[in-house]
C-alpha cells in the first residue's frame, strides 16, 4: 500500500477532500452546498410584489455563485467546487422548493451548523455570499424595464433581501 507524500495528487481514482470539508456530517455538508442554489431558485421565483424572473436575472445569480471560486475563504470555495463537481442532472436537495419560509428555515439551520463547525471569517464570508447571490437577482430589472443607475430594487424585492440577511445572521 502506498502513502501519498504532503504535496502530491491523490492516489488515481480517489480525490482527497479539501480540509474545510472535514469537520461537517454529510448532511451538514448537504445543507451548506444546496443553500446557494435554494437561494437562486428563490430569488428567481414570483412572489407578491416580486415581478417574474427571466434569464437575465437567473445569470446574474449564477454568476454570483460562480464567483466563490475567488473568494478569501477555503468554505466558499469548496462550497462552489463541490457544486460544480456535481454530476449533471444530480438533483439539488430543495432546489425546487421556492417555500420561502422554508428557505429561511434551512438558511437559520446553516447558521448553526456554521457557528458549531466554521471558522468565523468563513462563516461571515459563507452567509455574506449565499445574500449576495439573490441580492444580484433582485438588482437586475424585469424583463422590458429599464432600472437607472443607483436605483434600488422593487420594496418587495427589498423586504426578501432583508428577510433573507436577517435569517443568514447578517443583521
Amino acid at each position: 500500500m502506498s502513502h501519498s507524500v504532503a504535496g502530491e495528487p491523490p492516489s488515481a481514482g480517489r480525490r482527497a477532500a479539501p480540509l474545510t470539508t472535514a469537520v461537517y456530517s454529510a448532511a451538514e455538508w448537504d445543507l451548506l452546498t444546496s443553500l446557494p442554489a435554494r437561494i437562486l431558485v428563490a430569488a428567481t421565483a414570483p412572489g407578491p410584489g416580486r415581478p417574474r424572473r427571466g434569464l437575465s436575472e437567473g445569470l446574474a445569480g449564477l454568476e454570483a455563485l460562480t464567483a466563490g471560486r475567488s473568494f478569501d475563504s477555503d468554505l466558499v470555495r469548496a462550497v462552489v467546487s463541490t457544486i460544480y463537481a456535481r454530476p449533471d442532472g444530480q438533483p439539488v436537495a430543495g432546489a425546487g422548493d421556492t417555500d420561502l419560509v422554508d428557505l429561511l428555515a434551512a438558511c437559520r439551520e446553516a447558521v448553526r451548523v456554521l457557528d458549531r463547525r466554521a471558522d468565523p471569517a468563513d462563516s461571515a464570508a459563507y452567509r455574506q455570499w449565499a445574500q449576495s447571490v439573490a441580492a444580484r437577482v433582485c438588482r437586475v430589472p424585469p424583463p422590458g424595464q429599464v432600472r437607472p443607475v443607483g436605483e434600488p430594487p422593487a420594496p418587495a424585492d427589498l423586504r426578501f433581501l432583508d428577510r433573507l440577511g436577517d435569517a443568514l445572521g447578517l443583521r
